[in-house]
C-alpha cells in the first residue's frame, strides 16, 4: 500500500538511453534561467575518477548504485516550490530501477518506495537512441546497442510506474527545447 506520495508537478523527467542528447538540452533551459538538477550518475563518476574511488560502474557497481538512489531522492527532495516555476531533472528516481534492472542487481524496498511516492510531474519526457550523436567517453562506456536497450527498460519501467511517455522529436538542440516548453505550456 502506498501512503504519503508527494507530486512535484513543477518537476519534468528527462530520461532515455546514454548519449542521446538529454544533458545538451538541460544545459539549453539552464541558460534560459530554468532551475535545472543534472544526471547523479555522472556526477558521481567524475567524483569517483578525481578521488580514486572505487563506486562507478565497472568496478563496484552495487555501491555506485548506492549513491545513484541517494542522490535521486536528495535531488527530488531538494527541487524549488512549484512558485518557482518549472524545473527539470536529467533522469528521475524511476532511472535508477532501469539501472539496476540492466545490471541485474535487486531492486530495495527503499527505492520502490521512492519510486511510487517522490512523483514528478506525469509527463516525462524521453529521449530516443540516435546513433549519429551517440559517443562515448570516460564517463560513458556502453555501446550503442547498450544505449538502445537502456532506452527501452527506461521506458517501460516509467510506464509501470505511471507516467505518460513524451518522446522528444530528433532534432536539433534549440528545437528540441522548444517542443519541451510547448508541451508544458499546454
Amino acid at each position: 500500500m502506498i501512503t504519503n506520495v508527494r507530486c512535484k508537478a513543477q518537476c519534468f523527467v528527462f530520461t532515455g538511453g546514454p548519449g542521446a542528447g538529454k544533458t545538451t538540452v538541460l544545459d539549453l533551459l539552464a541558460q534560459q534561467g530554468f532551475f535545472t538538477q543534472p544526471e547523479a550518475a555522472r556526477q558521481i563518476i567524475r567524483e569517483q575518477m578525481a578521488d580514486g574511488g572505487s563506486a562507478v560502474p565497472w568496478h563496484n557497481n552495487a555501491r555506485y548504485t548506492q549513491l545513484m538512489q541517494e542522490r535521486s531522492i536528495a535531488g527530488w527532495e531538494a527541487a524549488p516550490l512549484p512558485n518557482a516555476g518549472p524545473c527539470f531533472f536529467d533522469r528521475g528516481i524511476p532511472d535508477v530501477i532501469g539501472h539496476m534492472q540492466l545490471n541485474n542487481l535487486p531492486v530495495n524496498a527503499a527505492l520502490h518506495n521512492a519510486a511510487q511516492q517522490c512523483r514528478y510531474n506525469p509527463q516525462v519526457f524521453i529521449f530516443p537512441p540516435w546513433e549519429s550523436i551517440y559517443c562515448t567517453d570516460t564517463e560513458r562506456k556502453q555501446s550503442f546497442a547498450e544505449a538502445v536497450r537502456t532506452y527501452e527498460v527506461i521506458a517501460g519501467i516509467y510506464k509501470a510506474c505511471g507516467y505518460t511517455l513524451q518522446v522528444v522529436p530528433v532534432a536539433p538542440p534549440p528545437e528540441r527545447a522548444a517542443f519541451i516548453l510547448q508541451c508544458i505550456a499546454a
